[in-house]
């Protein structure tokens, strides 16, 4: 997984800031340790190719993934988000993609998510600053 988040092409189109091992390690050993997050390895052919999770920010439910840049195009985001959704029973559940980044933003309508509101989001230490969807599942 830390490999697959310095894949400058996947940080462009996802609009974020690759992690140090150190802040990588650390996030994750957070984030696998909470009870609250529900957190799936996305499989392909039996080899690990991205995450998908569900997890409390902001006293909101969101949904997050990352697919292996090698297995983008196949669908395998959207089956994952189908997936999580059959489990995840929870709702609304919120996502949040950059609006450059239509790939995702289709994932997420195919699957029912719905742009609720579009803003310019300030930059981060994960996030570079920019135009921000905000959607909904009910």
């Amino acid at each position: 997984m830390f490999e697959m988040q310095l894949d400058p092409e996947s940080n462009r189109m996802a609009v974020t800031n690759p992690r140090s091992r150190e802040a990588f390690d650390a996030h994750w050993t957070k984030a696998l340790a909470d009870p609250v997050n529900t957190t799936r390895a996305v499989l392909f052919d039996g080899e690990m190719v991205g995450y998908i999770s569900c997890f409390p920010m902001d006293g909101e439910d969101h949904v997050g993934y990352w697919i292996d840049r090698a297995f983008w195009g196949m669908r395998i985001a959207g089956r994952a988000l189908h997936l999580l959704l059959g489990e995840v029973t929870k709702r609304p559940l919120v996502a949040t993609a950059a609006t450059s980044n239509g790939a995702s933003l289709r994932v997420l309508q195919k699957c029912g998510f719905v742009v609720e509101r579009v803003h310019l989001a300030p930059a981060s230490d994960r996030y570079p600053e920019c135009e921000e969807a905000v959607l909904v599942l009910r």
